[in-house]
């Protein structure tokens, strides 16, 4: 071991505080009981090495029988000035080393060390030994935090080149609680890499660094690194949904804004505002969807999400978009139907202006039990005459409407004609 700090005579204007009873009396102030017939440690033989926060000391021991161990003083010249203290008493004359701890980094210390007898009493101190403790080490030098990622933050450091580090501490800003906490620990002085997931939308966080030593010494942590996450990608624009398409719905809307996205989900509920699920997925380059129904009439609710290539979905909080298939067209209302000489006779009006041709269903009564049913089809005007009906049977007839996209109306209310059987 070698010395770092030349000893200095301090010996005679040094306050000596706390005796040296033993361990039990450490902090206590007494006045030492000196016997000068005790052997001294040879000053010049005292060598230390400093680390940040310890002191390590080597010494010759002495040769006196008398002697059974060595009381080491201490003062902070910095705080305490020439005012010692005992700090450790050794109970082994053959102990030759000795480590102070808990010291603080960067700061001068003066030592003397007498040699401690049977009796209680002990001897002269050595001359004083001054010698300080090493600087901190040195700050991260570069921290950065990586932006635009999805629901992450990435911190990535310049390993430090200090031996002594053993560790990093990754401190976040909590805005809520309005101070720094400790995020995560990162083993090891070559590591410099972390990654912070699980985080919010388009949302700013603050992040620092330190480093840490063997003992446990902090550096003085990095300058604020700001960084922020990826927002959610801008949603599809312009959507429509159909409301006069026969057994379908029909989806467009124009391309997101947002360069990255790489295709669009269509969702669907029966609510306006909740129970959406997903019907389909699509590429950027589709901006068009047929949503086949086999329902007349029936309405859906739309909504449809851009995702990018970090499959990051736009915003939910969008209105949703009522769609729904062609209805049925009215059905007629019939407004003559009799019995005219030997014929049945209908006539109607359009229920609306969808019709486009009609069916006429005639139901003949065979049976108390039994009956069948004629259907007379592409009757393009408003009349139908019925020349095939037998006197005394029941007959019902219905209309129904048609579109041009073939729907049909339901039909009407039957309209019950009998033809009377002539008397003998």
């Amino acid at each position: 071991m070698t010395t770092l700090v030349k000893t200095t005579s301090l010996a005679a204007s040094l306050l000596l505080l706390s005796g040296c009873s033993g361990l039990s009396n450490l902090g206590t102030p007494t006045k030492p009981k000196v016997d000068e017939t005790v052997e001294v440690i040879d000053s010049k033989s005292i060598k230390s090495i400093a680390d940040i926060t310890s002191i390590a000391f080597e010494w010759k021991k002495v040769e006196d029988p008398k002697v059974v161990g060595y009381n080491f003083y201490r003062a902070n010249m910095h705080k305490d000035g020439r005012r010692l203290k005992l700090i450790k008493s050794l109970d082994n004359r053959y102990t030759t080393h000795f480590v102070d701890t808990k010291l603080e980094p960067n700061t001068k210390y003066v030592y003397q060390i007498s040699s401690k007898a049977m009796n209680g009493s002990e001897s002269n101190t050595t001359t004083a030994y001054v010698t300080q403790t090493a600087a901190r080490a040195l700050p991260v030098s570069f921290a950065q935090g990586i932006s635009d990622l999805p629901n992450r933050i990435k911190l990535v450091w310049r390993p430090h080149p200090d031996l002594r580090i053993r560790y990093y501490e990754i401190q976040k800003f909590d805005t809520g609680l309005n101070k720094w906490k400790l995020l995560k620990r990162i083993d090891g002085r070559l590591n410099a890499e972390y990654i912070d997931d699980r985080l919010g939308n388009n949302k700013v966080y603050k992040y620092r660094i330190t480093a840490l030593t063997y003992e446990d010494v902090a550096t003085q942590p990095t300058e604020v690194i700001t960084a922020k996450t990826k927002p959610l990608p801008i949603g599809a624009q312009n959507f429509q949904a159909t409301v006069n398409q026969p057994k379908k719905i029909v989806l467009t809307w124009e391309p997101s804004p947002t360069e990255d996205v790489l295709k669009y989900s269509i969702h669907r509920s029966l609510f306006e505002s909740l129970g959406f699920s997903k019907v389909k997925e699509v590429s950027k380059d589709t901006l068009s969807v047929t949503d086949k129904i086999d329902s007349d009439g029936k309405t859906y609710y739309y909504k449809v999400f851009a995702i990018d290539k970090d499959h990051l979905r736009s915003s939910d909080k969008i209105d949703s978009r009522m769609g729904m298939t062609l209805n049925k067209p009215a059905k007629p209302v019939i407004t003559l139907a009799q019995i005219q000489g030997s014929k049945a006779i209908l006539n109607w009006s359009a229920g609306d202006k969808r019709a486009m041709s009609y069916n006429v269903y005639k139901t003949t009564e065979v049976s108390f039990f039994e009956s069948k049913t004629e259907k007379f089809t592409d009757i393009k005007g408003l009349r139908f005459e019925d020349n095939n009906i037998i006197n005394g049977v029941q007959y019902k007839y219905s209309i129904q409407s048609n579109d041009e996209y073939g729907l049909m109306s339901e039909k009407t209310d039957d309209a019950e004609l009998i033809l009377p059987k002539i008397k003998n």
